[in-house]
């Protein structure tokens, strides 16, 4: 029987490697970024509407700040993407529900483009590939691709080659939010001034988060995050760095901003562990709110 209405839960991501090479002559930057999809859900609802009445869109939930609510959102592109890859009109209502930070470093908005794809796709019975997807979510945004798969993987070019990671285990997350956002953008562009002067090598994956993620082993998986936006992240917004310290101080295993920020994520030994350094950060007072999460998750799926 034919849908009215699909919904799609999609998680957030952190990133335990963000490795960035020189700017190229096109402005964007190869990379190496390994993901990881964590238990922080945005869903995403799409119902078919009247002919003619086009895409809308509408945001609820924790964090709205920011959210276009009109064409420019990433989830209305993703609609009107799939209409053109299958030629015909698009009539719907998208609502997302948000609980993913916006402009946080955790994909929040690549996240509600990869659930409208996964939803339009069920919607309407088009029975795409998981290739198809992925290379429709490539057009949208280099972290789309990986939004629709989740787990643990390993992204390259401009983040949306994905290959699946090795990784076994459970991992568990302290995240320290910001109020305000940082734009994507801008910390490229930070990173850039900060290394004008500095040979950039070709990005690499880290032999040494592999093979932690590989043998579970959270110690070493937490020595090995790495992001090279990081220091740009931390020079455009410097209580970044404070953060980062008070964690590391609170016994986290490690510490990282995630993608451009500014978001911090402290990887730690287990939930008791987690809900210690939540506390600590909380009564620390710099940090805005702290959330906990575990990874690997599933990535868009329908419920």
């Amino acid at each position: 029987m034919a849908k009215n209405s699909v919904t799609v839960r999609v998680p957030a991501k952190v990133n335990l490697q963000l490795s960035v090479g020189p700017r190229e002559a096109d402005g964007y930057h190869n990379l190496v970024s390994v993901f990881q999809a964590i238990s922080i859900f945005d869903d995403v609802t799409v119902t078919k509407s009247n002919p003619g009445s086009g895409v809308t869109i509408s945001v609820t939930g924790e964090h709205t700040h920011g959210v276009p609510e009109d064409h420019s959102n990433l989830a209305v592109k993703a609609a009107q993407l799939v209409g053109q890859k299958f030629d015909f009109d698009v009539d719907v209502h998208i609502e997302i529900k948000k609980s993913i930070p916006v402009a946080g470093g955790m994909a929040g908005g690549s996240a509600d483009a990869a659930g409208t794809l996964v939803a339009m796709d069920a919607l309407f019975q088009l029975e795409m590939s998981r290739e198809e997807l992925h290379a429709l979510g490539s057009q949208l945004g280099s972290d789309v691709p990986f939004m629709i798969s989740g787990g643990t993987a390993i992204g390259q070019g401009h983040g949306d080659q994905l290959t699946a990671a090795l990784s076994r285990g459970t991992y568990h997350w302290v995240l320290a939010l910001s109020s305000v956002g940082l734009s994507t953008p801008a910390v490229y562009t930070e990173c850039d001034r900060m290394r004008a002067e500095l040979d950039i090598a070709p990005p690499q994956v880290s032999d040494q988060l592999m093979q932690s993620l590989l043998a579970a082993d959270a110690d070493a998986v937490g020595r090995a995050l790495t992001n090279d936006l990081q220091n740009a992240a931390c020079s455009l917004r410097p209580a970044l760095s404070l953060v980062l310290e008070v964690g590391r101080d609170y016994g986290a295993l490690g510490a990282i901003v995630s993608g451009s920020g500014p978001t911090v994520a402290f990887l730690v030994a287990d939930e008791d562990s987690g809900l210690d350094l939540a506390v600590a950060l909380t009564a620390s007072g710099v940090v805005g709110s702290v959330a906990r999460a575990h990874g690997p998750v599933h990535g868009a799926k329908v419920i």
